[in-house]
């Protein structure tokens, strides 16, 4: 994104990514996701079946609809792929998709690298295994697996607390996924950009004396959602929309945050600004005499700066400002009354 528009009004759009249907292990067809994401008051969603791209891209309903691929090996190393036209086959070796993605033109993500091996139920965590492979970006919260690794089914007590009171469960990003996309930013000129994933499958479980679904699409749509911020409006074509929220995505123009506990209408703000531009997310602007860092947020809560994956300030608050002195990529964690809830990408501040 330029940084040519300080003055000028951010547009801002809220989407899900990781989304699956029945052309993979997915319960709903195209128009159930689209319905759900209507109702949650999304303006985009990104399908990513395993191994598959036969989901029909397009505006229904007033919502973007992409797809990607999550090119699923049967066992670990699961890779979102976006920005490809034809289905990438899974190999042994992750860095041969990963580099497959980038001849074909696209871009992807190590998804849920840190799924937990001490999970209390016979769900088999999917890692990603050799972090010495340069990903294009990283997953760092994806919402079905942080309730898959505090999903604890000893009995049925344990059980119904989990579908019951589902949200309890969320921990958030765990500090070995946070870690590694801090070091890859570190390794990297450019910003290593994250996304949040719902992994919305809509699962329909028969076993239990009422049957169960365990995350409608609806109820995913309003958990793990993407906010990206663009100088101009999504454009009406289809295709100019597609590049648009594809190169947010690619370039870390998102904000992730846990809609769960934001049950206002407004964003969170993040630039960093000085007399000559203004960078957000994704960006990178030049350090001067009077470089200043800004967070505004919906509600109250504890706000972390982070400077090249070290913590730089704390303070609770809903507007944090500070004049930077040094170089450095940053970001910003929040906390709402100690539950995770907001994920900045990046500024570099060169």
């Amino acid at each position: 994104m330029k940084n040519d528009f300080a003055k000028n009004e951010a547009y801002k759009y809220r989407g899900a990514i990781h989304v699956h249907s029945t052309f993979s292990d997915g319960s709903g067809d195209i128009f159930e996701i689209v319905s759900a994401a209507k109702k949650a008051g999304l303006s985009w969603i990104i399908v990513t079946d395993h191994n598959n791209l036969d989901i029909q891209e397009g505006i229904y309903s007033g919502i973007y609809v992409l797809k990607g691929e999550e090119i699923s090996p049967p066992d670990d190393n699961h890779y979102l792929a976006f920005g490809i036209d034809d289905v990438i086959q899974p190999s042994e070796n992750p860095e041969i998709y990963v580099q497959e993605v980038r001849t074909r033109g696209g871009f992807g993500f190590a998804a849920h690298p840190d799924e937990s091996e001490k999970r209390k139920n016979n769900a088999k965590p999917i890692k990603w295994l050799d972090k010495t492979i340069k990903v294009d970006g990283v997953e760092i919260w994806n919402w079905f697996s942080d309730w898959a690794n505090n999903y604890d089914e000893t009995n049925i007590f344990t059980i119904a607390y989990a579908y019951f009171f589902r949200h309890n469960l969320i921990k958030g990003p765990s500090f070995e996924t946070l870690k590694w996309w801090d070091e890859l930013n570190n390794n990297a000129a450019e910003i290593v950009p994250a996304i949040g994933g719902v992994d919305a499958h809509a699962l329909k479980i028969s076993k239990y004396i009422i049957p169960l679904k365990i995350f409608p699409y609806e109820c995913c749509f309003k958990t793990l959602n993407n906010i990206i911020t663009l100088e101009n409006p999504l454009p009406e074509c289809f295709e100019e929309a597609k590049m648009t929220i594809f190169n947010a995505i690619k370039r870390g123009s998102n904000i992730i945050i846990n809609q769960k506990l934001n049950n206002t209408k407004n964003f969170p703000e993040f630039y960093i600004a000085n007399s000559n531009s203004k960078a957000f997310c994704g960006d990178a602007i030049t350090l001067t005499d009077n470089t200043y860092l800004t967070i505004t947020i919906p509600k109250f809560a504890k706000i972390k700066v982070f400077r090249d994956g070290k913590l730089f300030s704390q303070e609770c608050t809903n507007l944090f400002r500070t004049k930077l002195k040094k170089l450095g990529k940053y970001r910003f964690e929040a906390y709402y009354k100690n539950h995770p809830w907001i994920y900045s990408n990046p500024i570099c501040v060169k």
